[in-house]
């Protein structure tokens, strides 16, 4: 039975004050936790897991702080409608300032505020093999557990880190950088990319392009129908499928 000095930090995580404060997030499911496990074990602080998780996978990951607990202390923990057998209390990621966008594809999103979005997105760009985002520092928050829960354990092998996209756009001025618009070159006439920085923008306003490199192509996705516009994360696996 969890203590309910353990049950109330758990809960408090839910919170972004907290997160911050804490440096933590929690993580929900088997196939996140075990991505987690997985990928960034070191980062797992604590597991809490019904009986039959810790049957399944104890002692695999039998050198990390795992805990059996009942059904009735996982609903207190869990922020799920249903808890979903096994909850993961996970130290935050490092943040660097020195990210280079060389020999690699990079997706930078400018202010992109929907959490649902943000996850969704992070799980595209692992399923293209897109391993680095760039955040605007106004972009949803990473540890938000509608982002980490929408990633489905993608999270666990894409890197996200929050910038200032202006200043480090400048600084990749060797890498081509292209920006999603309503306008420009048609993307599924454009060649695959080995290398390249694709901006996508806010749901309702786009790329904000007056403060960014005079240098970055505008591409955009053709339109054949009459919808109004289309999903960021849409958008993105399209733009994706075709450069990648």
């Amino acid at each position: 039975m969890l203590v309910k000095s353990k049950v109330k930090y758990i809960q408090s995580l839910g919170q972004k004050k907290f997160r911050d404060r804490e440096k933590r997030f929690i993580a929900e499911g088997p196939k996140l936790v075990y991505d987690l496990l997985l990928e960034k074990k070191t980062s797992v602080s604590e597991v809490f897991a019904l009986p039959e998780w810790m049957e399944a996978n104890q002692m695999a990951f039998a050198d990390v702080d795992l805990h059996e607990i009942s059904a009735i202390d996982l609903e207190k923990i869990s922020q799920l409608k249903t808890p979903n057998q096994v909850l993961a209390v996970v130290n935050q990621f490092e943040n660097s300032e020195n990210i280079s966008a060389r020999n690699k594809i990079t997706l930078v999103l400018d202010n992109l505020r929907d959490p649902g979005n943000l996850g969704t997105i992070i799980r595209i760009a692992d399923w293209f093999g897109v391993s680095q985002i760039i955040c605007s520092h106004h972009t949803a928050e990473l540890y938000n557990p509608k982002v980490v829960q929408a990633t489905m354990g993608s999270i666990a092998r894409v890197e996200v880190h929050y910038l200032d996209i202006e200043k480090w756009l400048a600084k990749q001025k060797d890498v081509p950088q292209f920006a999603a618009m309503l306008e420009g070159d048609d993307v599924s006439q454009m060649k695959k990319l080995k290398e390249g920085i694709i901006i996508i923008g806010n749901e309702a306003n786009g790329v904000d392009t007056s403060n960014l490199p005079a240098a970055i192509k505008k591409i955009t996705i053709p339109q054949y129908g009459k919808a109004e516009s289309l999903n960021a994360a849409v958008a993105t696996g399209i733009i994706l499928s075709h450069l990648v």
